[in-house]
């Protein structure tokens, strides 16, 4: 599944990862950095640090899923 993971930095300078399932693709750019300005600015989310202040980074991942047969 792939997933859009949007970064940011919180007021104890840590890293905050939100993710999002299935993004709209080709990502656009402009578009996901308007959403996390518009995140700060109206201080949408919290984190155990306090506020999120500033953009980290945004990244699409990719995990893939594997069963394992236990033979149960």
């Amino acid at each position: 599944m792939r997933r859009l993971e949007l970064k940011f930095t919180n007021q104890d300078g840590k890293t905050v990862t939100y993710t999002l399932d299935k993004p709209i693709e080709p990502a656009d750019p402009a578009a996901i950095n308007a959403a996390m300005d518009t995140i700060i600015e109206q201080n949408a989310f919290t984190s155990g640090g306090g506020d999120l202040v500033a953009k980290h980074s945004a990244r699409i991942s990719e995990s893939t899923v594997e069963e394992i047969d236990l033979g149960q």
